[in-house]
């Protein structure tokens, strides 16, 4: 069977559907994609419908990842796909690969029965390079296998984003409102490195994927904010000093003490029925020695460039 050809708008123009579109990134997303022409078509699920933006041009469809009708009227006669909803958090596989897995294999299948068939770009994440770390990376990895497994002739595409941040995120944000206050919390090796992306620039690299007619069918990109080799821990920090304009402390806090209390806090979600965030596979993917991300295959699709480096980006965070 051929390859598919994509034939949707090479102009910023079409229908495109959105899901996690009241998430940090995706309601970005929806806000850029609508300013820019296209007409948006989001997902929400009942329980967040309070959360919706007040974007102009989104028309917003009830649903989740598990109706498979409410997918069915997201995507029908789309151009375009984006898929950012995701699980961060959870007590078990399952919990990951409800959504991250067969929510992606639902979405792919729906996807590729139409014709003619829309442009697909799943948000993963660089977790997924590491899968054996934790349940959210093997989620993020099966995702990725699913859709690959699933879409058949479509034309898809796969973003693996380093660490992202920016106004509005709550990832991030903790760590940089500790290193204002004067104290930066260092969890294993101060030279493990990881890349970072500001939300912006990853925002501006799926308008740009949509965009290249030349982008190539069915690859994987890693993105990152340009810095080759990312940031080690003392790197952020000398960052956040000089914003701050003042020192600050290094708590370095002893993995075996982090690990304890993410088995506490795991084991109290179970009982609880609760979606803890600091989980053993959290910590396991905290002291990863190397989260450094690769621009390189995306850039030459696209000649997509990020922006905005740490130091602009926390400020913008912290200030905006």
């Amino acid at each position: 069977m051929a390859p598919s050809t994509y034939t949707g708008p090479s102009e910023i123009s079409g229908t495109i559907a959105i899901t996690g579109a009241t998430g940090f990134i995706g309601r970005l997303v929806a806000q850029r994609l609508a300013s820019s022409g296209w007409k948006v078509r989001a997902l929400v699920r009942p329980a967040s419908l309070r959360k919706r933006p007040d974007t102009a041009g989104v028309e917003w469809i009830t649903g989740d990842m598990a109706d498979a009708d409410s997918l069915e009227r997201l995507t029908a006669g789309v151009d375009a796909i984006i898929h950012c909803a995701g699980a961060v958090r959870g007590a078990t596989a399952k919990d990951f690969d409800d959504v991250n897995v067969d929510g992606v294999a639902r979405l792919a299948t729906i996807a590729a029965a139409h014709s003619p068939q829309p442009r697909f770009l799943l948000v993963s994440s660089l977790a997924a390079r590491e899968p054996r770390l934790s349940f959210y990376a093997a989620s993020k990895h099966k995702g990725e296998k699913a859709l690959a497994s699933l879409a058949g002739t479509m034309f898809w595409g796969v973003f693996r984003p380093a660490a992202v941040y920016g106004p509005g995120d709550r990832e991030m944000l903790p760590l940089f409102q500790w290193m204002f206050r004067g104290v930066a919390p260092v969890i294993g090796s101060a030279d493990n490195r990881v890349s970072l992306l500001y939300v912006d620039d990853l925002v501006e690299a799926m308008h740009t994927w949509l965009q290249h007619n030349s982008t190539q069918p069915r690859r994987c990109y890693e993105l990152h904010d340009g810095r080759t080799n990312g940031y080690s821990w003392q790197d952020i920090i000398t960052v956040a000093e000089r914003l701050r304009g003042k020192a600050i402390i290094r708590a370095h806090i002893p993995v075996w003490g982090v690990r304890m209390v993410a088995q506490i806090n795991l084991m109290a979600a179970r009982v609880l029925g609760a979606s803890p965030m600091l989980t053993p596979g959290k910590v396991r993917e905290l002291v990863h020695a190397d989260w450094v991300a690769d621009n390189s295959r995306l850039y030459r699709d696209t000649a997509w460039i990020p922006r905005v480096l740490l130091e602009e980006g926390m400020r913008q965070t912290m200030f905006k």
